[in-house]
């Protein structure tokens, strides 16, 4: 993965044939022409959840039309830390009853998620080019 910086607040990842952007907001300095890195963060984290939602679907041929997720994050009283995201899988009024459990469970399995609640090492360091 190679991150660019490429001008203003705004920054360019590749990683293989893709490439995501992030700027900063214009209050942050930046254009806002692109999601804000921990945006990028989060939305990893419900698109995970998402694609084993309908991986779980998929194998059980349960149709997907209507089914989606939503997040909701809530902040400490002082706006500066997050305390807790909410996922919530919106099933359509077709959706088996039998499956609703395990949906839960099985998107609460997301590799983002565990990689939150058991993180890995970070290191930084400094290499000359």
């Amino acid at each position: 993965m190679e991150i660019a910086l490429t001008g203003g607040k705004k920054i360019e990842v590749r990683w293989d044939d893709f490439v995501v952007e992030a700027d900063q907001s214009k209050a942050a300095g930046g254009e806002g022409d692109a999601p804000e890195p921990f945006m990028l963060f989060l939305a990893s984290l419900g698109a995970c959840s998402g694609m084993y939602a309908l991986s779980f679907c998929q194998a059980r041929d349960i149709p997907t039309a209507g089914l989606k997720l939503r997040q909701k994050l809530v902040s400490d009283a002082e706006g500066k830390r997050l305390k807790q995201v909410r996922i919530e899988i919106v099933l359509p009024p077709e959706f088996p009853a039998k499956y609703e459990k395990a949906i839960v469970r099985v998107a609460d399995q997301c590799a983002v998620k565990k990689a939150i609640q058991n993180p890995p090492l970070i290191e930084t360091v400094a290499v000359r080019a």
